[in-house]
């Protein structure tokens, strides 16, 4: 099962004012912190968030041949018996719940931070994708190959990609990008523009101009702060 936990988040982000420190001390480190030209899979990118927002391509989107079976999703990638879904669930966790025969997932304790619900029930949790895979296939992912959609479909690997919610606030969202909707917990508002933004950055994809108008309004409120992301292609 994956690990994660605000320790670590933290550290990443004091690691990112550090080197986002270092690289605007010199014109040739300043120009390394922006999004890269050329993008390199596994390639670390330190940027902030206006930045990373300038960066993403603008572009028409378009949803032809959009089916959700395109992104094959919530595999065990792991055999560990818990597929992507359940292993979200369990590292979101406040109160760590039993896992039982085949995941079975019983107790437990979830804060939604879309709407500020604690769920005690597992059932009552739908795990998001940051970047809906509609919004995905329309930014870009339409071109992809079937594993690289599957890979998108069940990123692990950056805590930023999925995230446990409340069913309700998750069917709410639906497929609609910041433009459209936003999370009624409006003190999660700006974490939730930096982690949209970041898995744009991290699986390259692109915005749409009301999309861009919109980020870039509502990021206006928020601390420009140090975003590290590694890329995924």
């Amino acid at each position: 099962m994956r690990t994660r936990t605000t320790l670590t988040r933290a550290l990443a982000t004091t690691a990112a004012t550090l080197l986002l420190g270092a690289a605007l001390a010199s014109p040739a480190g300043a120009a390394a912190s922006a999004a890269p030209a050329h993008r390199a899979p596994g390639e670390v990118v330190t940027t902030t968030l206006l930045d990373a927002l300038d960066a993403l391509p603008v572009t028409d989107e378009d949803r032809t041949g959009y089916v959700r079976t395109a992104f094959r999703h919530w595999i065990d990638a792991d055999k560990d018996g818990c597929d992507t879904r359940r292993e979200v669930i369990i590292t979101e966790a406040i109160q760590a719940p039993a896992v039982g025969a085949r995941c079975a997932l019983t107790g437990g304790e979830w804060y939604s931070p879309y709407d500020a619900v604690t769920v005690t029930d597992a059932a009552g949790l739908d795990v998001d994708h940051m970047v809906p895979l509609a919004e995905a296939w329309d930014s870009g992912a339409s071109s992809w190959s079937a594993a690289e959609r599957q890979a998108y479909a069940n990123d692990l690997d950056d805590d930023r990609s999925l995230i446990a919610v409340t069913a309700k606030s998750n069917r709410s969202k639906a497929d609609k990008d910041p433009a459209d909707w936003l999370p009624t917990n409006t003190g999660y508002r700006c974490t939730y523009l930096t982690d949209w933004t970041t898995v744009k950055t991290r699986w390259g994809l692109t915005v749409d101009q009301r999309e861009a108008d919109a980020l870039h309004r509502l990021a206006a409120d928020c601390t420009d702060e140090p975003i590290t992301v590694t890329l995924a292609r």
